[in-house]
């Protein structure tokens, strides 16, 4: 006997979700508005270029919103929050592949070249590495898929989604300018998020602080931002890492990618514990 397939928009028990729907509705926004500034011609003299990076930089978003439901479900309690991974990181897949379909756009879909470019770029092998590892998760992300291979081995095929986002990373530092504070905003958070998983394997979020940790983790992803990025200066552009790294406390030089993680995080650890226990909030239905 076959089971009926949900649509995107329904829970796990086949019923209309307003929630999933406004999910899988943003989940759409960022291409629409990158294919509205594409027909507007606001996207600079090489548009197709332009969009290739927005899209691959919406990519590793998704990559680390997708990470980041588990932690909001157990900071925040909020289980409803597992209904959405799955369409997360689908949508992360579908825009890695847009953001390949337009760079071989950008080179007049001349594939051999797109080939030849992938095998002798390195920051393209680790991008298309990436994308492979989110192709494998997304044929797989099926209950019957779970079912076929089995739950331990499906959950360790896709803790492969941490490999991914580390590529995705990666492959962001080594293809964006110097003078680009996004990278370390994406490291810092995905620092975060790994710190989160690593105290969560080490039993350590049942502790009695376990409602404090994350404030914790907040601190030490920005000042593990503030380091890395001084470092890289300091390597770079030989620029004294007491200076950059003064930049983060007086804004000099504006506000700094490790001021950015910190408030990201700790405001997602503000909100962990500011919630109400579960026995004093509303029931389910209202969230």
């Amino acid at each position: 006997m076959t089971t009926r397939r949900r649509l995107p928009w329904q829970d796990p028990a086949g019923r209309f979700s307003p929630f999933k729907l406004a999910v899988f509705v943003l989940l759409f926004v960022p291409a629409i508005v990158i294919a509205a500034r594409y027909e507007s011609g606001v996207l600079g003299a090489r548009p197709v270029n332009e969009a290739v990076h927005q899209i691959g930089n919406w990519t590793l978003k998704l990559i680390l919103i997708s990470l980041a439901i588990s932690p909001g479900r157990a900071i925040l309690k909020w289980p409803r929050l597992m209904q959405v991974r799955r369409m997360v990181g689908v949508a992360a897949f579908t825009y890695a592949a847009i953001h390949l379909t337009l760079y071989a756009a950008d080179e007049a879909f001349d594939l051999r070249k797109v080939g030849l470019e992938i095998v002798l770029r390195i920051y393209l092998t680790i991008g298309f590495s990436a994308l492979l590892i989110l192709a494998a998760l997304a044929m797989t992300s099926t209950d019957g898929m779970m079912r076929r291979l089995g739950a331990p081995r499906w959950r360790r095929l896709h803790q492969l989604a941490y490999v991914a986002a580390l590529l995705g990373v990666v492959h962001f530092f080594m293809q964006t300018k110097a003078n680009s504070a996004e990278p370390y905003v994406m490291a810092g958070l995905f620092a975060w998020l790994m710190g989160w998983r690593l105290l969560a394997w080490r039993g350590l979020r049942d502790a009695r602080w376990a409602r404090w940790w994350p404030m914790i983790l907040a601190v030490l992803a920005a000042a593990g931002t503030a380091i890395g990025e001084a470092v890289y200066f300091w390597i770079r552009l030989g620029v004294p890492p007491s200076r950059l790294l003064a930049a983060n406390i007086t804004f000099t030089a504006g506000i700094r990618p490790a001021v950015v993680v910190f408030a990201i995080c700790m405001a997602a650890a503000v909100a962990g514990v500011l919630r109400p226990p579960a026995s004093t909030r509303v029931s389910p239905a209202a969230d």
